[in-house]
């Protein structure tokens, strides 16, 4: 029997199609965040074990220009989980790409393939762009330094089922010029009065367009540049990769690689309930001996996101 739900519109709208796309967190509104972060949950037990037909028969399409490691296997999980099909477009390097094919035309084409389109692209804007030319619902799985909203959701869903949402004290740690994941986390905390700390490298400052943002929603934020200051007062400690293929010269990179690490004697003095969340992969930004630590979140954070990809995908394709 088909599973029952109800059908959200989520994300951005198309003025012509009414289709909805899910390109950026700003797009969405606390409530429907909530309501995504609560489908979630109802289909965890789903996502552990468990199938649905509830997308049997639908199709979802998987561009990745970029490598992808957790993002790529999790939508084609949860698609599957909950009884549809994936079909991948595979290596750039064996797409119609290399023969010159731009980007609108290989979504013109895949929307009429598809169901729904998961599309990872370096440049940023890619994906709004995409959405423009798709007749099926594009969700962004990352565009270069820009966004990257269903991880967003994933770590929103991390830090309420693990420890406190609302009003929580989170430190951003890293690359918080370039990483897309902190650049979309940070808004949708401020939805929820979080009290932002963030910490990086001079040269990796969060851009001062994205801090005057949060600053005018109301949101506390301090910055500075030693882990050290933050790390016994804060409930959630969000460690980010320092990302080579972002940094336009090799030098600049040199400069802050290995800024931050956690250890076990780093953890000493923090909260008992401090959960530590990283994107992945990582580099050397945590130990592993921190990974059997009560704190350590980020292998139960990557799993999330699967529930979270199948509720987008039931309320997006549904």
């Amino acid at each position: 029997m088909r599973d029952c739900y109800t059908v959200h519109k989520l994300g951005q709208r198309d003025e012509n199609s009414m289709m909805q796309h899910v390109i950026t967190i700003q797009d969405f509104s606390r409530d429907e965040i909530d309501r995504i972060l609560n489908r979630a949950a109802e289909l965890e037990p789903v996502a552990h074990t468990g199938s649905s037909d509830a997308l049997s028969g639908r199709i979802l399409a998987t561009l990745f220009y970029e490598p992808s490691t957790r993002t790529r296997l999790s939508f084609d999980v949860a698609m599957k989980r909950l009884g549809g099909d994936v079909i991948d477009l595979g290596a750039v390097e064996t797409s119609s790409a290399v023969k010159g094919e731009n980007l609108a035309d290989t979504i013109s084409v895949i929307s009429g393939y598809a169901d729904a389109i998961v599309l990872r692209h370096p440049k940023e804007g890619a994906a709004r762009m995409a959405s423009e030319f798709s007749s099926v619902p594009v969700i962004n799985a990352g565009d270069g330094a820009g966004q990257h909203p269903t991880q967003t959701l994933l770590d929103l869903y991390t830090i309420r089922k693990e420890g406190k949402l609302n009003k929580a004290k989170i430190a951003l740690v890293g690359d918080l010029k370039y990483g897309r994941t902190v650049h979309s986390l940070a808004h949708a905390l401020s939805l929820y009065d979080a009290e932002i700390y963030l910490v990086s490298p001079d040269q990796l400052k969060m851009p001062d367009l994205m801090k005057d943002g949060l600053i005018e929603s109301g949101t506390e934020i301090v910055e500075t540049a030693e882990i050290d200051d933050v790390i016994d007062v804060v409930d959630v400690l969000y460690l980010t990769r320092i990302q080579k293929e972002r940094f336009p010269d090799p030098s600049e990179y040199q400069a802050v690689v290995g800024s931050y690490k956690i250890t076990k004697e780093t953890l000493k003095d923090v909260k008992d309930n401090l959960i530590i969340m990283h994107p992945l992969p990582r580099l050397n930004e945590i130990d592993p001996e921190v990974d059997a630590s009560r704190h350590a979140m980020y292998f139960r954070q990557s799993f999330y996101g699967v529930p979270v990809r199948m509720a987008i995908l039931s309320m997006v394709i549904g």
